[in-house]
């Protein structure tokens, strides 16, 4: 595509005057898109890409979004003309709500004082409480001084599951604790696990507290032209604003107004700056079914080789027990401010992003059925993704040792 045109007509939709239900309307799409050089296209658009496939992508994109694909050239199948509100489903009631999650986080650490210590990190536009569980043996005499692994879920609202998978990882840790599990009882006499199941509280509440699904990606923070929200994966200052996420306020993919704009975001920056024996990171997403490493930004690899070394045969290695895709995040599109391009660039954290299960090339039942799977779900995928969640606690203490282990 010529550079100058697809500059010209950017700029002009930027500028395009839009009403109020032209802001707020969502689309869902299925894009033609072959490569990466297409799907970044697309995705600088402001549009929210869901799930990846080898000829096209699904996309999430408001009136003027979707007019700017159209205006590129990229053939389009509309799959939703609005999203449609779902209703809740009595069967959907195994996942948790944000007092549920809070509750269960509590009773972990009531019953487990040896074993777990809970914290609220800071909170949410709307005030609610970012909660965060600490896990390693005699937990109050061990508080950082061990090797640590920080497991998130629930960067984006309607990506349920992946609140469900940490939650799930921390339940099982002190049962299998408990149980006199010998793999379990040796690695938390080692390291210190930490689990942010709920990173965006605001808007997960928001996404159901009607009783049907909203399919609500962002935060709830206020926006200067009467919208709300921004993506919390896009508002991380590594690179920030770079390519793959929007300057504008109505996008699913609007970036704030600055790097660490939002207290969910700037929450999670200063538990990690204090906190540096953290060394592997892992933040769950849905859906697609893929291990995610940095860099996102730019499609160029780490410059370090032996971190790039580390984050491919370590992803590569845990793709055989999750059969997931992996690769790197800008193999898919260029897209910055996201959460493991800062933990890694800022803090060479080893950072990986996994997005869980369903895989987008078999749902074309409706934009739900990727977000909101059913709880059949559940077990099956933290089962399948519990071997690579205890990898990564157990190579806490030097990621990089991995390389000269598996030689």
């Amino acid at each position: 595509m010529n550079l100058f045109k697809y500059i010209l007509i950017t700029f002009t939709a930027l500028f395009a005057v839009t009403t109020q239900s032209d802001v707020t309307q969502r689309f869902y799409l299925k894009v033609e898109a072959k490569d990466s050089f297409q799907r970044t296209l697309i995705a600088n658009t402001g549009a929210a890409i869901e799930g990846v496939d080898s000829d096209y992508v699904t996309v999430i994109a408001n009136r003027e979004e979707l007019m700017l694909i159209r205006k590129l050239n990229f053939k389009t199948t509309l799959l939703e003309t609005q999203y449609s509100l779902f209703n809740f489903p009595i069967k959907d009631d195994p996942y948790h709500n944000y007092h549920e999650v809070l509750s269960n986080l509590e009773q972990i650490a009531l019953s487990n004082p040896h074993l777990v210590r809970l914290e609220s990190i800071g909170k949410s536009v709307e005030g609610l409480d970012l909660w965060m569980l600490r896990i390693t043996e005699d937990v109050e005499s061990n508080i950082d001084t061990r090797a640590s692994a920080l497991f998130l879920g629930g960067h984006h609202a309607r990506e349920h599951l992946s609140v469900e998978v940490p939650l799930q990882l921390a339940n099982w840790l002190v049962d299998q604790y408990a149980q006199g599990n010998l793999r379990v009882k040796q690695l938390l006499s080692q390291r210190e696990v930490h689990i942010i199941p709920m990173v965006n509280p605001d808007g997960l509440e928001y996404d159901i507290k009607t009783g049907s699904y909203q399919l609500w990606r962002k935060n709830r923070a206020p926006n200067a032209n009467g919208t709300v929200g921004v993506d919390l994966n896009r508002n991380y200052s590594y690179q920030w604003g770079t390519g793959g996420a929007s300057s504008n306020p109505s996008s699913e993919t609007f970036k704030g107004p600055h790097p660490f704009s939002e207290p969910e975001t700037t929450a999670i920056k200063n538990y990690i700056e204090k906190h540096s024996l953290i060394k592997i990171l892992l933040s769950f997403h849905t859906f697609s079914e893929l291990i995610l490493y940095p860099w996102g930004h730019t499609d160029q690899p780490i410059n370090d080789n032996t971190d790039y070394q580390t984050h491919v045969k370590m992803a590569q290695h845990m793709a055989k027990w999750n059969k997931y895709k992996a690769t790197s995040a800008s193999d898919l599109y260029i897209a910055s401010g996201d959460l493991t391009d800062w933990s890694y660039g800022t803090h060479k954290i080893i950072s990986f992003t996994f997005e869980l299960d369903p895989k987008a090339g078999n749902f074309w039942g409706g934009a739900s059925s990727g977000f909101y799977p059913g709880p059949s779900l559940i077990d099956p995928v933290f089962k399948k993704n519990l071997e690579p969640s205890l990898f990564l606690i157990e190579y806490a203490d030097n990621p990089q040792r991995f390389l000269s282990v598996h030689e």
